[in-house]
């Protein structure tokens, strides 16, 4: 209530000084830029909570991979030597 009373004594002033047709497209236009951002805040807050629960059902939809202790031994010294030589490349002289 207070903000409309604020914003008629605001809109009274400006009419009673004359301001230029700049100022008016210009006081329109911040106006119409914090309507917009209010309204954006509004549904992003709406929205957000189904935003959470559409990332968790996406999560649960995407197949799991087995846990590395599935895999066979025999596989095991062969990650550990990708591993190493991994490390030996270089991408530059130094």
């Amino acid at each position: 209530m207070e903000t409309g009373r604020e914003l008629a004594a605001l809109a009274g002033e400006l009419m009673a000084q004359r301001p230029s047709r700049k100022l008016l497209k210009l006081y329109l236009l911040g106006g119409v830029l914090a309507l917009l951002g209010a309204v954006l805040g509004l549904v992003e807050a709406v929205c957000s909570p189904f935003a959470a629960a559409v990332a968790e059902l996406r999560a649960a939809r995407e197949p799991k991979t087995p846990p590395e202790s599935a895999q066979p031994e025999k596989d095991k010294p062969r990650e550990a030597a990708r591993g190493c030589r991994a490390l030996s490349h270089r991408l530059h002289a130094s």
